[in-house]
């Protein structure tokens, strides 16, 4: 027979989940400080891209800037103010509420044959007026801005995380053809003028021959064109001879034969993708041999003349020709290089001695521009992209 054990005492637990509470919590204390440090070293990461971008794209502007709007630009001279600019930049993005500094060797300026590609390099040795790149590294490390701090990770024995970004900032500064640009609306034009110069007159007006060119206007701060010297040349686009009898330098883009009233839109407004779409993938560019077959128009049609005074002052750019055969309408001109210019003077009536288009180096600012990988032969001069990050 069983007999029921009475009071017997029960069984005594009390404070077991106390330990493991403890035991847990520090383990959760160890999680949620790992938490932190990792937040702000990803935080720090983003402050460090932000002022590798910023610290590239002022300094790669540095290159394409001149005091003087629209006046040519010395990339040559320019380089020297990359790296300075990289470091005032670079130290208005503090990193970790510190301003960073840059070593000479985080700054690295050189020639990248297509930015638009990513993964493309950048050649140092390159000539410098081919130059189109800049590259900043910003660092925390331990030889240079302090590495990350860590809040609680110390405790753990980790003092810090090393942690570094690069930005790459760069433009297009040599052509080899032009594009509609990319637009959200599809409507932009390119300020591309058609009227062609020979390069004959235009290596000597580069060079300062002064038996072809002139230097009475003056593109003043004010942005109006006085008479004057400025201390720039000028070439006069009408009379020069082309060695086309009936033909002075008009040239088709788009529509063989084009009427005077499609000249003046394109004067106006510039080409527009339509005018490309005559062209295969709608691309106004060099071949394989470096050559742009254009037919010609007759001349200049006084017609032109409100149009082209009602761009006075204002940048446009040209093809540069190094040969035509045939006379008139069915002249065609060999294009082998691009130019900008600034509109300066025009008058297209009277005596052929007085009538001219005249015209002076400029920097042009476009887009839809199809790069030339060269790093030695420039077929575009005083035309730039805007300056952009390469990804």
């Amino acid at each position: 027979m069983f007999r029921r054990l009475y009071n017997q005492p029960p069984n005594r637990r009390r404070g077991t989940v106390a330990v493991l509470a403890c035991l847990l919590l520090v383990a959760l204390l160890g999680m949620l400080a790992f938490t932190i440090d990792l937040g702000y070293l990803a935080g720090s990461k983003a402050e460090l891209q932000r002022s590798a971008d910023s610290a590239a794209l002022a300094a790669c502007y540095q290159l394409v800037y001149t005091g003087t709007p629209g006046t040519p630009i010395d990339l040559s001279s320019n380089v020297a103010n990359v790296s300075p600019s990289a470091k005032h930049y670079a130290g208005l993005n503090p990193v970790c509420n510190s301003a960073p500094g840059l070593a000479s060797t985080d700054v690295i300026t050189g020639f990248m044959a297509n930015p638009t590609v990513s993964g493309g390099t950048i050649n140092t040795s390159a000539d410098l007026s081919m130059f189109n790149a800049v590259e900043v590294s910003v660092r925390r490390t331990a030889d240079e801005n302090g590495k990350v701090p860590t809040f609680f990770g110390r405790l753990f024995g980790a003092e810090g995380q090393s942690a570094s970004a690069t930005g790459t900032a760069a433009f297009i500064g040599n052509f080899k053809g032009f594009q509609a640009p990319k637009s959200s609306t599809g409507s932009d034009n390119l300020d591309l003028l058609p009227f062609a110069l020979d390069k004959q007159t235009w290596d000597a007006m580069v060079r300062g021959d002064t038996s072809v060119t002139t230097d009475v206007w003056n593109y003043n701060s004010s942005g109006q064109v006085v008479a004057g010297s400025d201390g720039i040349l000028e070439v006069n686009l009408f009379p020069q001879g082309t060695g086309s009898p009936g033909n002075r330098g008009t040239v088709n883009i788009g529509a063989s034969n084009n009427s005077t009233a499609t000249l003046v839109r394109q004067i106006l407004t510039g080409i527009s993708p339509s005018d490309l779409a005559y062209y295969p993938n709608g691309q106004l560019v060099f071949d394989s041999t470096g050559n742009l077959y254009l037919n010609a128009d007759p001349g200049i049609s006084a017609g032109c003349k409100a149009a082209l005074a009602s761009i006075i002052g204002q940048t446009r750019f040209i093809p540069i020709f190094a040969d035509v055969v045939g006379e008139g309408n069915n002249a065609t001109y060999d294009i082998v290089a691009w130019q900008g210019v600034r509109i300066l003077a025009v008058d297209l009536t009277g005596s052929m001695t007085t009538k001219h288009l005249t015209v002076q180096p400029a920097t042009v600012y476009t887009r839809g521009g199809i790069p030339s990988t060269s790093a030695s032969n420039r077929t575009s001069l005083g035309i730039y992209s805007p300056v952009f990050l390469v990804k």
